[in-house]
């Protein structure tokens, strides 16, 4: 509307003053509704174009969106397993510091599993104490069995040289019982000896394994319990957390809440524009938004960061080629803005949707010298254009609330 007016007052307006004027046509005589066109018709024609040339410059380099808004960060509530709940320790919309409880799970099974993993260590020690009496004893049969098997060896190594001294002296059936004997004793070491080493491989080996292996599902099991107890993981809010002792928590199927970090959204917000302002969003753009919770406000912005990348291309492998005019809606382009002056949007709640606009701003390249002569005539003149578009916000701003509270769709 605003440059609608203007370009009828360099329009429209001399032409009708030069017909009035000049050649004495009157407004309701020679000039009447039927024949503005005809009269009027070199203003109307230079209005219309002077209007859209305007417009497009305007909002080409002066671009708006109502797509603002402060997106936060949030966290969801999860255990590592699933279970039913033995306590809750804080309530709906609280606020936590990062490491206290949330909530602890019922830990019977993992309890049970870790006292049965204590007692198995206690067998697995009195058992090591038992193997170590039988090797000791095994040692002295060992002893025992050398001395047998000494003995038998002296008696048949007597008894062989009697024989070869006088064979009526001894008799052979003597001395092959002799021999049978001190091979019985022979074995009977050897039998003792393999003995002493399986319960010296079962001390020392088999017992150890066996420990460690109850170690290893006691700590397991104190791990699981002290898993059972889930913690909060940053400073935050807790929201949408209902939970009760006793009611059943499974993470695969839905989290026990979502805990909001202190801060996150506050002071930065994310603005998509139109493809075509792609060459005119740069870091350091200066914005104005309005949002309807905070209103008759106008909050200075600038653009911190401009996403290289439009979403909507993304190409994500499937089993079906992607035909583009399933992509008939174009991505955006998107920015993140914060807040010139420090402060000035901290009332504005998180997730609070937003109005801006965006002005071009030619001056520095202008001083540098980048641009000179009459581009930069033309520059200063597009960059004057963005108090159509402030007067426009401010006036969105003033509406806003009676829209809402009055009109509402």
């Amino acid at each position: 509307m605003l440059e609608l007016l203007f370009s009828a007052l360099i329009t429209i307006v001399p032409d009708y003053l030069y017909r009035h004027y000049k050649q004495g046509k009157r407004l309701g005589h020679e000039i009447t509704i039927f024949s503005v066109w005809y009269e009027l018709r070199w203003g109307i024609t230079a209005c219309v174009v002077l209007a859209v040339t305007l417009l497009t410059v305007i909002f080409y380099f002066h671009p708006t969106t109502s797509n603002v808004t402060s997106l936060f960060r949030t966290v969801s509530i999860l255990s590592d397993r699933p279970g039913r709940v033995a306590e809750v320790y804080v309530t709906d919309n609280e606020f936590v510091l990062a490491g206290e409880p949330i909530f602890r799970l019922d830990t019977q099974r993992q309890e049970a599993a870790a006292e049965t993993a204590r007692r198995r260590i206690t067998e697995i020690e009195a058992a090591t104490a038992v193997a170590s009496a039988e090797l000791a004893a095994a040692d002295g049969q060992i002893l025992s069995a050398e001395s047998q098997l000494k003995q038998a060896e002296d008696e048949f190594r007597r008894r062989q040289e009697l024989s070869e001294r006088n064979q009526n002296v001894v008799t052979e059936q003597e001395l092959e019982r002799l021999r049978l004997s001190v091979q019985t004793l022979v074995g009977s070491l050897e039998a003792a000896r393999a003995q002493r080493d399986a319960l010296s491989a079962r001390l020392n080996t088999l017992l150890p394994a066996q420990k460690a292996s109850a170690g290893a599902a006691l700590l397991q099991a104190e791990t699981e319990i002290s898993k059972s107890t889930v913690y909060a993981g940053t400073n935050g809010t807790v929201r949408q957390f209902l939970l009760k002792p006793g009611d059943l928590v499974n993470p695969i199927l839905r989290p026990a809440g979502i805990l909001v970090p202190e801060g996150s959204g506050r002071g930065r917000f994310q603005a998509g524009f139109g493809q075509v302002s792609a060459q005119v969003l740069h870091t350091g753009t200066v914005l104005e938004i309005t949002c309807a919770s905070k209103p008759l406000t106008i909050i200075p912005m600038k653009v911190v960061e401009v996403q290289t990348s439009i979403a909507g291309g993304q190409l994500r492998p499937t089993d079906q080629l992607i035909d583009i005019q399933d992509r008939a809606r174009p991505g955006t382009i998107f920015t993140v803005i914060e807040p010139i002056y420090a402060g000035h949007a901290d009332l504005v709640p998180p997730g609070s949707r937003c109005i801006g606009v965006a002005y071009s701003n030619h001056d520095k390249a202008i001083k540098e010298g980048e641009i000179t002569g009459f581009s930069a005539f033309l520059s200063r003149i597009v960059d004057g254009m963005g108090i159509a578009n402030a007067i426009v916000i401010r006036a969105q701003s003033l509406l806003l609330p009676v829209k809402v509270l009055v009109f509402p769709n």
